[in-house]
């Protein structure tokens, strides 16, 4: 059987005639083949603090594109250092010289590649090395705030001491650090939180060694709700107690339910962000005030964060409690 030649158009042709139907295709269905060249506003608000004698903490306000933002890239002295995605307003910069000056600039960047231009530079000097600094600083005190709106709240604390000073002062929320202020001060204004949502703050002091304080008081905040939105369906007023029980630590839990119009059936249980347990009721599910029993094996010592979430009478997931950062005893 004798074989058939086919004959194979030139690349080039066999190209153009790929990108003459796509430009058919796009033309048909009301496309569009121009291309994104417009650039992202520049990012403001920007500040810088040093967070001790080789490090810098710089922050700023989210940008915006006529597509969307996919990240931002920070300046040192105007040479890039590095890129974190849209969703980060705060970076670390580490590798510092202790007591020099720095000055940095942030650039917004969107999918097309296109860069804003740079943000107005700020100026941080980092302060002198301290080897004789052996002990961290005290833990704020009286830590407290109010929400001014529901992407805001104000935070203020009473200030921490260190055998050689507090360089800054770094605000958790549920274990992860999301702004810092420098050592001189004992306010923060934290932005670009969700209405209708509680969050759990904390305070921890830094010196030049880099040493961190032990954490403030939990403090236990909620955004106001957009309008027309439903309420909230957090469980409110979480506390925990840990007892020592021979090799094991049992964690007692106790909550107000929320009103939710019905019955909760069930309740998800979540440590260090990650769901261990539902807590499913034996018999009719309590009224009030709810109580739970965990037990846990780990050593002396561990460290959890613990939030709880409702099961809610639609079948839905319902919102998350204030955290709680319980350690288990010896």
């Amino acid at each position: 059987m004798e074989g058939i030649t086919v004959q194979r158009p030139h690349a080039r042709t066999a190209l153009a005639c790929s990108a003459a139907l796509l430009l058919a295709a796009l033309t048909a269905c009301g496309g569009s083949a121009e291309a994104d060249t417009k650039n992202p506003t520049v990012p403001h608000g920007v500040t810088a603090q040093a967070g001790s004698a080789t490090s810098a903490h710089v922050m700023w306000e989210r940008a915006s594109d006529n597509e969307a933002i996919t990240g931002y890239d920070v300046y040192r002295e105007g040479k890039k250092i590095l890129s974190v995605p849209a969703t980060k307003l705060m970076t670390d910069i580490d590798g510092l010289t202790a007591s020099t000056a720095y000055t940095f600039t942030v650039r917004a960047r969107d999918a097309a590649g296109n860069l804003s231009a740079p943000s107005a530079a700020v100026a941080v000097t980092t302060p002198a090395a301290a080897p004789a600094d052996e002990k961290p600083p005290t833990g704020p005190t009286k830590l407290r705030g109010t929400a001014d709106d529901g992407r805001t709240v104000t935070l203020s604390w009473g200030g921490s001491t260190d055998d050689v000073g507090v360089t800054s002062y770094d605000v958790y929320q549920e274990d992860s650090r999301i702004h810092s202020v420098p050592g001189t001060r004992t306010t923060a204004r934290v932005t670009g939180l969700r209405p209708g949502t509680v969050y759990t703050f904390t305070v921890r002091a830094r010196d030049a060694a880099d040493r961190s304080s032990p954490d403030s008081n939990a403090l236990d905040l909620t955004t106001p709700s957009a309008p027309g939105s439903p309420g909230s369906t957090a469980p409110s007023g979480l506390r925990t107690e840990t007892t020592a029980d021979g090799e094991e630590s049992v964690v007692d839990l106790s909550w107000d339910q929320p009103d939710t119009g019905g019955t909760i059936p069930a309740y998800q249980l979540f440590l260090n962000g990650k769901l261990t347990t539902t807590i499913v009721w034996g018999g009719t599910p309590p009224t009030g005030r709810a109580t739970y029993r965990l037990t846990l094996t780990d050593p002396p010592g561990t460290r959890y964060s613990l939030k709880i979430r409702p099961k809610l009478p639609d079948g839905k997931w319902g919102d998350f409690s204030a955290q709680r950062t319980v350690v288990l005893p010896g």
